[in-house]
């Protein structure tokens, strides 16, 4: 299973393999043909009052990272994350995001629950 980890604003390369948009909105000033997204799963994505409430820095990474674990335990984001999960397995799947840090982001807690 190969899951990583790229800005939506680095080039596509052919070693991404499916491309997924884990961020909730569309990332600014970049045009869907740019963006070559295969799959943008919404209901996997941080809810807005989760990314507002980390953005203003009133909570640690760790208490994001849980919260949204909690999150995803919704019977959509569960089953989109299976099919991610699925999509990983049979080959490599890169995880799209705007996130400045992605290594303190929603998409490296998925990381970890696709591994």
């Amino acid at each position: 299973m190969s899951v990583r980890v790229r800005r939506v604003y680095e080039s596509p390369e052919p070693e991404d393999g499916v491309r997924v948009l884990v961020d909730r909105l569309w990332p600014r000033g970049l045009s869907k043909d740019a963006a070559k997204v295969d799959e943008w799963p919404k209901a996997m994505t941080p809810s807005t009052e989760l990314r507002r409430w980390y953005h203003a820095g009133e909570g640690s990474y760790e208490e994001f990272a849980r919260r949204y674990e909690a999150e995803l335990d919704a019977p959509e984001a569960a089953e989109l994350l299976d099919h991610v999960r699925e999509l990983a397995s049979k080959g490599t799947v890169t995880l799209l995001t705007a996130a400045k840090s992605p290594e303190e982001s929603h998409a490296a807690v998925l990381v970890q629950l696709l591994g």
